[in-house]
């Protein structure tokens, strides 16, 4: 067995020439120097306007279905489809009747508001990313507050995938789409962009990007889809994977609890009130890549809540739906469940259990 250490004691000549040390020091005026308190880290948790609190609503959910809400082509919402579904939403989600009324629980006049879209999917077909026609009707929604259009910034992770929701012409200039009133800015950050210290999450160093900091408020517009790493992705992982700079350090193990934890950082918390999923079509097998396209089906609906576990759940719970009504398997049993999200719960960030989720189902 290892030896027991000897007692932390001091002999009586040491502490006598201690004393004498420190009485000479005493005599001369001199006392020794304390240690230096380390500065104050910076915290980059971002503040809301004085006295604005903006609304949450952990374990509410709200889901808007509108059947034929679909252009010709099958993939693209109708403009008018997406902003009755967006009011209608908002409406059973905070009570206010109007859409401006609405998003001013989450908005204030003096926020500088930041977008993020997901385009990840539909890189390649343009068939599967967060849709411009919703995207344009949130952001009128939040000028309708008082936010001025040069405050509002629609950002993704690549240009591929920015280009792929339509809210961009072009993946040079990334002009904005002619929808979309004139000031709002476009940004993709490549996994570079970033002005904050790091942050470390699980041993891993780690920034969130320029365009997610620099904002005061963050609307999160993910998709509901399957994911080959870690079975399901949706609001949480858009945050944490598509606002960072090395997302691909944070994917061992199914990326679990490494989402979890990094939406746990205060920059996340402080920023990410209110999410709106576009579920206008969904993909339940082969994501998050568009690439089987028989695994992508419509589905006309878009979700709201202010709680993404909560949100999460239920999307994890369509997947499952899916997956099983068409002869495979579940998640779990391909080895891809999403235990990250009842990490999440466990750590706070949402509701978890499916029986304290409240899910208001509306079909227009």
């Amino acid at each position: 067995m290892p030896k027991a250490s000897a007692p932390n004691t001091l002999d009586r000549r040491t502490i006598l020439s201690t004393a004498a040390v420190a009485a000479t020091s005493a005599s001369l005026g001199v006392m020794p120097r304390a240690a230096a308190a380390p500065e104050p880290r910076k915290s980059w948790a971002a503040r809301p306007p004085d006295g604005f609190v903006r609304m949450s609503m952990p374990g509410k959910v709200v889901k808007v279905t509108q059947p034929g809400s679909l252009q010709k082509n099958g993939v693209y919402p109708e403009p008018r489809a997406a902003r009755t579904m967006l009011a209608r939403a908002m409406s059973e989600l905070t009570g206010k009747a109007s859409l401006r009324d609405a998003f001013a629980m989450f908005i204030h006049p003096d926020d500088v508001v930041a977008i993020k879209v997901n385009g990840i999917a539909g890189k390649k077909t343009m068939k599967m990313a967060s849709n411009k026609e919703l995207v344009v009707e949130i952001v009128k929604a939040v000028m309708m507050v008082g936010v001025p259009a040069e405050n509002i910034t629609i950002f993704e992770q690549y240009r591929d995938f920015l280009f792929a929701t339509r809210c961009i012409t072009d993946k040079a200039e990334l002009t904005p789409a002619p929808e979309l009133p004139a000031g709002v800015k476009t940004a993709v950050h490549l996994n570079t962009d970033a002005e904050m210290d790091h942050i470390t999450v699980g041993a891993i160093p780690t920034k969130f990007v320029a365009p997610f900091t620099r904002a005061t408020a963050v609307i999160n517009v993910p998709q509901l889809k399957d994911h080959a790493i870690c079975g399901y992705t949706g609001a949480l992982k858009n945050i944490t994977h598509g606002a960072t700079i090395n997302p691909q350090h944070f994917h061992a193990h199914g990326a679990s609890p490494q989402i979890a934890h990094l939406y746990a950082q205060d920059v996340v918390k402080s920023r990410v009130h209110l999410h709106i999923k576009d579920a206008y079509q969904v993909i339940y097998d082969g994501g998050p890549i568009d690439k089987l396209a028989h695994r992508r089906i419509p589905y006309e609906s878009i979700y709201i809540s202010t709680d993404p576990v909560a949100l999460d759940v239920i999307g994890w719970q369509v997947v499952e739906e899916l997956r099983k009504k068409n002869g495979l398997p579940t998640l779990e049993a391909a080895g891809r469940e999403p235990t990250y999200l009842r990490i999440a719960g466990q750590l706070g960030l949402g509701v978890f259990d499916d029986q304290q989720i409240d899910l208001r189902e509306v079909k227009i």
